[in-house]
């Protein structure tokens, strides 16, 4: 069985901007096998990005409809214990992603992303 991916927002934003790219065709893949999970915080990240009211609501339709992984308290510490690790090796990491990461490991799903710090964070998979 494959398990599921968490699809970050630099591989959303190329999905919606080029589908015939190699990530959009990945991401087209990953959401025709039922494999693509959804983090809050990518919502939001996706969201902004809208230029008018119905391609805000075209985006949230679409993302609604996919498995939410819910950040908890546990989520929110575990961001904290990854960052406070890797800062002391002088590596810093966005919060918002150190959330994904927090959500991935958690779920045990890779995550699918163009951002290569994801790959700094011990113990996260990569698509």
């Amino acid at each position: 069985m494959k398990s599921d991916i968490l699809v970050d927002t630099s591989a959303w934003i190329a999905y919606f901007n080029k589908t015939d790219s190699e990530t959009g065709k990945t991401v087209e893949q990953i959401l025709r096998n039922g494999r693509a999970l959804l983090a809050g915080i990518v919502l939001t990240e996706i969201l902004q990005g809208a230029k008018i009211k119905t391609e805000f609501d075209a985006i949230l339709e679409s993302m609604l409809a996919l498995p939410l992984l819910e950040a908890s308290l546990t989520t929110w510490i575990e961001a904290g214990r990854i960052s406070f690790a890797l800062r002391k090796k002088g590596i810093t990491i966005p919060s918002t992603d150190l959330v994904i990461a927090s959500l991935a490991l958690e779920n045990n799903c890779s995550i699918l992303t163009l951002d290569p710090h994801f790959q700094k964070i011990p113990g996260v998979k990569i698509h």
